[in-house]
């Protein structure tokens, strides 16, 4: 099968649909049937333009041994080809084949990038534009299924809602290797402790009562209670689409806010929930709720993440023995300071420290994807429909739904210094936080420790 190339004409087929920190996501509305149902990741570059490339990807050599199991991955010549058999040859199989799309490589000109920047980028958040851009060089990209859609032609016409969620890491770390000035991290979520420090940045207008541990609980009413947290304060956490356009949450980061009202998504919800005015709402939530718990896609998710048992503090000392550097982290301690622990992790052999580095790699990858629900209605309770079913019982329906993960990106392996950094950072501003108290600094600070509280 010849590859696709999209050109300049192209562009004004595909319209923003998102982004992440490394890729834009596009939609297609034209009319193309090969291309009908389908989104375009592209990569960005930053701002500086210090990465541009044409797309062509050089794996160091540490890299290529950490991921030498996987010959595809290590053979890949570019990022979207590295991307499709990251997804395909490593986390396909730990998450499961059903839940998991690839997608395929297609060509872009120069001219149909350049186009592209050019027509999406009023759609950008600020922050997001001063960032990063449209890697224009790049030569290819990553065609994707939409899943916030069903595959057109079966039941044309019927509406459907998909709801995006990305549930980020859903255990307490209970790795030995954490440092004692840092024990919060057994007892406090990352997400809650993470959302102290965006509201100190300024990223986000006030914190989330959203907390993972109930999403994957596997208790329906504590999944009904973080279901609802994340759709009052959906940040980048939740969105929802109505035939693959945004209704609720944002576009592209943290920064987002909705001005979706909740009567907006109570006349939206008509479209497909049968229930009286100001009742779709509590339905909608109650239809999500049975999906997250019957799936059971989280119980996979979740196991995958805790692949991750060193976090990041003892990972750390396994990367530097992995690129036989000496360890930053132990040298700021100072020799008089560096833990036991530790000193046995630089002692472990290579291929224990690959094993381990690896690992948390991968649990990366699960810990910052996201779940796309979708949801139509099975009309007069057909039962030749190929996607599975669940039965909202308030208003007697039933719905065909569909679940994929997505955004599951390879971590770099030059990230770890990053990762270590970040969660210091995090650990640092909460306990901040709860040491200093109210009306030590200003009204942003009383409002940050009453929330925490």
């Amino acid at each position: 099968m010849d590859l696709i190339l999209l050109e300049e004409k192209d562009a004004a087929d595909w319209v923003y649909r998102g982004e992440g920190a490394a890729n834009i996501v596009l939609a297609y509305a034209g009319s193309a049937p090969h291309l009908v149902g389908k989104v375009l990741r592209i990569h960005k570059a930053p701002e500086n333009g210090t990465h541009c490339s044409n797309g062509s990807l050089s794996f160091s050599k540490h890299e290529r041994l950490l991921w030498k199991d996987f010959e595809e991955l290590v053979q890949s010549p570019t990022k979207e080809i590295a991307a499709q058999q990251y997804a395909q040859h490593v986390i396909s199989p730990l998450l499961g084949s059903k839940h998991v799309d690839a997608g395929i490589q297609v060509l872009v000109s120069r001219e149909f990038l350049e186009e592209i920047e050019r027509n999406i980028k009023s759609h950008r958040p600020d922050w997001r534009i001063d960032a990063a851009k449209v890697d224009t060089l790049n030569e290819s990209a990553l065609l994707i299924s939409d899943h916030s859609l069903f595959p057109h032609g079966i039941f044309k016409g019927n509406a459907c809602i998909s709801v995006e969620i990305k549930p980020k890491c859903g255990f307490l770390p209970f790795s030995k290797h954490i440092a004692r000035q840092n024990a919060i991290k057994r007892s406090t979520t990352r997400f809650k402790m993470h959302q102290v420090l965006k509201f100190r940045q300024q990223k986000i207008p006030n914190l989330s009562e959203y907390d993972p541990l109930d999403l994957f609980s596997g208790s329906k009413e504590r999944i009904h209670e973080a279901l609802k947290a994340l759709c009052n304060n959906p940040q980048n956490n939740f969105r929802v689409f109505l035939n693959g356009s945004l209704i609720l949450g944002g576009f592209g980061g943290v920064a987002d806010n909705s001005t979706t009202t909740a009567e907006a998504l109570e006349d939206v919800f008509k479209y497909v929930i049968e229930a009286d005015d100001g009742l779709r709402m509590t339905s909608f939530l109650e239809l999500l709720t049975e999906t997250v718990y019957k799936s059971g896609v989280l119980d996979r998710l979740l196991d995958v993440q805790k692949l991750d048992n060193y976090d990041v503090e003892g990972a750390i000392h396994a990367y530097y023995n992995f690129i036989s550097q000496p360890c930053s982290v132990c040298r700021q301690l100072g020799e008089d300071k560096v833990s036991p622990i530790s000193t046995f992790l630089h002692a472990l052999p290579p291929n224990e420290s690959l094993e381990i580095v690896k690992k948390f790699l991968i649990a990366a990858t699960a810990k910052d994807c996201s779940l796309m629900f979708c949801f139509r209605r099975r009309e007069d309770g057909g039962s030749d429909s190929p996607y599975d079913r669940v039965y909202l019982e308030s208003t007697n329906q039933v719905f065909d739904y569909k679940v994929h993960f997505i955004d599951l990106d390879l971590k770099p392996l030059e990230k770890m210094e990053y990762y270590y950094e970040l969660d210091q950072k995090i650990v640092s501003a909460y306990t901040e936080a709860l040491q200093n108290g109210p009306g030590t600094e200003n009204n942003h600070t009383v409002k940050l420790y009453e929330s925490i509280q």
